[in-house]
């Protein structure tokens, strides 16, 4: 029996409210079980300087958790001055997996920001932000698209994330934190509503997996994300 006494193959609680900011033109509050993101999408008519002339966008994101998202208070990275290599690891996931899903070029020489920050930290915390991640782009897209901005829909599919691992020699879906952090192997699956890969991420922390193993962790991601693929649909209704 898993902690949480879910079957292997049972994601926790998956929640997304989208709309829940004020000010943003797209926003999702995504919970995955006691894993809590606010995310939030901004419409900038500037590409990056880098970009410039070039006749396509950009999606970029920034991450980040709060100081008692976890068991015990940690810095505010901005108060240090730079960013660890984690929160760089996984900002720069987060962007990767929703420019896979957006024709840059339809979007114009414009960009959107992405802001995912952790309010409940439980595991999990990537793969909840790049599933509510795409709720917010896909109303931030909206809402351009509403007000006369762009005319055809740059999002060519939807995108959603789910961790897996081997525990206690078993492969098991979405990991909280009390198995990620005893977890024989690790990993992370970013996948497309059309069943594409867009990244893995599998690391052993002990005894080397098999690929059989593999293959049982790649079978429930994809059960996963294209159940986590309806909830995304469903929030926006």
């Amino acid at each position: 029996m898993r902690p949480s006494g879910r079957s292997f193959n049972e994601m926790r609680a998956v929640s997304l409210e989208a709309g829940v900011s004020k000010h943003a033109e797209g926003s999702c509050l995504v919970k995955f079980g006691d894993t809590h993101v606010l995310v939030t999408a901004t419409w900038d008519e500037m590409t990056p300087p880098w970009l410039r002339g070039q006749g396509r966008g950009w999606v970029t994101a920034e991450y980040g958790m709060l100081p008692r998202s976890t068991n015990e208070r940690m810095k505010r990275e901005a108060k240090g001055g730079q960013q660890s290599g984690r929160t760089q690891e996984i900002q720069r996931l987060i962007g990767r997996a929703l420019r896979a899903i957006v024709d840059l070029k339809a979007l114009g020489e414009r960009q959107i920001l992405i802001d995912c920050d952790v309010i409940q930290a439980d595991g999990g915390t990537r793969t909840a932000s790049i599933t509510g991640a795409w709720v917010a782009l896909r109303q931030c897209v909206n809402w351009a698209r509403a007000n006369g901005i762009i005319k055809p829909d740059p999002i060519i599919d939807t995108v959603a994330a789910i961790s897996c691992g081997i525990v206690n020699g078993a492969p098991a879906l979405d990991l909280d934190y009390a198995e990620d952090s005893t977890a024989g192997t690790d990993a992370n699956f970013v996948i497309t509503g059309k069943g594409g890969l867009v990244e893995v991420q599998g690391t052993a922390e002990g005894a080397p997996f098999s690929d059989e193993q593999f293959l049982a962790l790649l079978a429930m991601a994809r059960a996963g994300c294209t159940d986590l693929s309806r909830v995304q649909l469903g929030a926006l209704l």
